[in-house]
């Protein structure tokens, strides 16, 4: 009996091992499909970025080659304005009419005018200190 047992036991542990086996050839299977996808598409990256092609060109990424298309040379297109320069103080923005310098605006609220030398005297009433002479 001891022989028999020994080897229903053992058959059972054969079979449950085959088992095993199978599951696990499975398992690593799908692993190795998981794997090389990404090693492919690490591949394809490093691919692209050597590649560093135009930015429209997108035939490595699964799109069909576009030959009818034709590449923008300039993506901004620049605004051309009239540069009006003026005739008085030769900076750009405004005309002659307009100068801040020829109507005298730019001294703010403040005109200056023109004083003969001695009509103006300033400080009439002198220091506040006098002079004594030395002891």
């Amino acid at each position: 009996m001891n022989e028999i047992d020994i080897l229903n036991v053992s058959s059972k542990l054969s079979i449950d091992f085959i088992e095993e086996n199978d599951k696990l050839k499975i398992e690593i299977d799908a692993l190795r499909k998981t794997f090389s996808k990404f090693s492919n598409s690490s591949d394809k990256l490093d691919n692209l970025l050597g590649l560093q092609r135009c930015v429209f060109d997108k035939a490595g990424l699964g799109y069909e080659e576009m030959k009818n298309v034709k590449h923008f040379k300039n993506f901004f297109v620049k605004k051309n304005e009239p540069k009006i320069v003026c005739n008085y103080c030769g900076r750009i923005g405004h005309v002659s009419t307009s100068c801040i310098f020829r109507n005298n605006l730019c001294f703010g609220k403040i005109r200056k005018i023109w004083v003969p030398k001695g009509t103006l005297v300033t400080n009439l009433q002198g220091p506040k200190f006098k002079w004594v002479p030395k002891t």
